[in-house]
């Protein structure tokens, strides 16, 4: 083994060093711990980053400073919030059911953590390869509805139960078209394994599934339902303070309230992980020549792009209304989607040279038709009539 590559493995050479020290019936279960610490300890580190990242790029962009008190140019920030967090005091309604109350931001946090365990973060560096692992990914990120009802329900609150359900109604909107633009990998690369999903993109990012017109579609599907599924800009309606306070969120303080806050990010991260994983080549570097820089550097700078990306559309597009956000995900996106796993299949079918000038003839009256559909029949410019209640 070069020194190129021990430097990509060396994450692996650790752990198989580590575990050395134990016999041999302990083994995997030593392994399963480590890899599970580091899970943690990486992502919760990027969330706190994260943190700091977003505060400061929202200050730009809405030209103040943001965070500069704690530590050098405010770097400590995200430190001071945890301390605050922690000897907060916890608030519980007094008629709020207790035992829901407590295993909400729990039943949140341990999915959004269990996801990252099937993405393959470099050459050789996945914590559970499975040849279901797309299914097992989408399956356990669907279990944090429950959680999030559990919150709305247990708080006995009629603003968390009411941000509760519209939560859980946007979750289940984008869920269906998300889904439907990973089926199109699925479909092209015939597997669920992430990892074969990876090295099927192997040469290039001409060879990534974004270069194709099927996959621009998809990716970019994809990437509007994550910021549905996360409950960000312009899509963070369950907390819209306006109309439900904090939503689900309302009667949670301290620290059960930074454990929602937290499994916010690291849903954010996952999903995107997973747009890297099935669209951009995942840990694979853009040029072969590139392929001297470990691999996973290249899955964690794309990642902080994605996380640049989120950043920069909350500071920049208004919240949606309801209706339109429903609107967006039953009107558009779901028959753009479907449209795009047939496209994906003609692909398989035939030849790029078809398959690329029948794509943008079938797109493009799509995305127009769809458009109008969903702008509604209102004439551009008219005057709009307000209506009040008696």
């Amino acid at each position: 083994m070069n020194l190129v590559e021990r430097i990509d493995q060396a994450p692996l050479l650790l752990q198989r060093w580590a575990v050395g020290f134990f016999p041999a019936f302990l083994q995997p279960w030593v392994a399963m711990l480590i890899s599970a610490a580091a899970i943690i300890g990486v992502f919760a580190s990027l969330f706190a980053l994260s943190t700091l990242a977003e505060r400061k790029g929202l200050g730009r962009i809405q030209n103040r400073p943001g965070p500069n008190r704690v530590g050098p140019f405010g770097m400590l920030q995200p430190l001071a919030d945890g301390i605050k967090m922690l000897i907060k005091e916890d608030i519980v309604p007094l008629r709020a059911d207790k035992v829901l109350h407590f295993l909400a931001p729990i039943a949140l946090i341990v999915p959004s953590l269990l996801v990252y365990s099937v993405l393959p973060i470099g050459r050789n560096l996945v914590a559970m390869q499975c040849q279901l692992g797309v299914l097992l990914f989408f399956a356990i990120g669907a279990s944090t509805e429950l959680s999030i009802f559990m919150a709305g329900w247990g708080s006995h609150n009629k603003y968390s139960i009411l941000g509760s359900i519209r939560a859980i109604a946007q979750m289940i909107s984008y869920e269906l078209p998300m889904v439907l633009a990973a089926i199109t990998v699925i479909l092209v690369t015939s597997s669920l394994d992430t990892v074969k999903i990876v090295e099927a993109q192997a040469g290039g990012f001409w060879a990534w599934h974004v270069c194709t017109p099927w996959g621009a579609i998809a990716l970019l599907t994809f990437f509007i339902c994550a910021l549905a599924e996360s409950n960000r800009a312009p899509f963070d309606l369950p907390e819209a303070e306006s109309e439900l306070i904090a939503g689900h969120l309302t009667e949670y303080s301290g620290f059960k309230y930074a454990l929602f806050f937290m499994a916010e990010y690291l849903g954010m991260m996952a999903i995107s992980g997973m747009a890297i994983t099935l669209f951009l080549g995942g840990w694979q570097a853009p040029l072969p020549m590139l392929d001297f820089i470990p691999s996973w550097l290249w899955f964690f700078g794309k990642l902080a792009g994605f996380v640049v990306l989120f950043i920069w559309i909350r500071g920049t597009l208004p919240r949606l209304r309801a209706d339109q956000l429903m609107n967006l995900a039953w009107k558009f996106l779901l028959p753009i989607a479907l449209l795009n796993i047939g496209l994906a299949g003609l692909w398989v079918k035939s030849s790029a040279w078809i398959a690329w000038p029948v794509s943008i003839l079938l797109l493009v009256p799509a995305v127009i038709g769809l458009g109008r559909l969903l702008r509604g029949s209102r004439p551009r410019g008219g005057k709009r009539i307000y209506q009040y209640a008696d």
